[in-house]
């Protein structure tokens, strides 16, 4: 600082970007409300641009074009399944780590709700959607050998189908994003809980 000069001298950095109310983040998660709401194909810039209050030159700023906020969404959703996939596999048992995974995976619906909707509702119709449902099927893929090797070791019923079993579990987990409220009563961790009972009594030896 020049002797005499106060902080209320000094003109703003020019290296901050962004405009009045928006950053970044709040431009890409008011873009996801708006593709889970009418549907990504349906989503034009310029109805990005009035739900957002901006021109395009200030949606550009933050974005280099709806599929960038597309990407952006996906990668979110489908990064927190992959870690939390990732991170289940240090159970000791195969139990172990299929409990982790449908723990991580409620917790990341719960915690990524709008970036996970739209990703349940891709239909492949762009590049971007089609690696997005590639990773999806990878992962899928992935659960399912938990579940038979879980099955291996006798801690569940060997004589279901391992990927019949993934889908439906998965497709009671998936159905949070319809009906989950972040407001609501429902706690995510006491969910997870009750999404296990509900999945290895049925999946559970008799």
């Amino acid at each position: 600082m020049v002797k005499g000069e106060t902080a209320t001298d000094r003109p703003m950095s020019t290296a901050r970007r962004g405009r009045p109310g928006h950053d970044r983040d709040s431009v890409i998660r008011a873009s996801v409300a708006l593709f889970n709401e009418q549907g990504y194909e349906a989503t034009s810039v310029s109805d990005l641009t009035r739900r957002l209050g901006v021109t395009k030159s200030a949606l550009y700023h933050h974005v280099d074009s709806k599929e960038q906020i597309l990407e952006v969404a996906l990668e979110d959703a489908l990064g927190g399944l992959e870690h939390a996939l990732d991170a289940a596999l240090d159970g000791v048992t195969a139990a172990e780590r299929l409990s982790a995974i449908i723990r991580g995976a409620v917790r990341v619906l719960t915690e990524r709700q709008p970036q996970v909707t739209l990703l349940l509702r891709l239909r492949g119709n762009s590049p971007i959607e089609l690696a997005a449902l590639d990773r999806r099927r990878r992962f899928d893929h992935r659960v399912t050998q938990l579940v038979r090797d879980a099955q291996s070791e006798g801690l569940l019923r060997d004589d279901l189908d391992a990927g019949v079993a993934t889908r439906l579990v998965f497709g009671m987990i998936n159905s949070v994003v319809e009906w989950y409220r972040p407001d609501g009563p429902v706690d995510p961790a006491l969910l997870a809980d009750e999404v296990l009972a509900v999945a290895f009594d049925g999946l559970r030896p008799r």
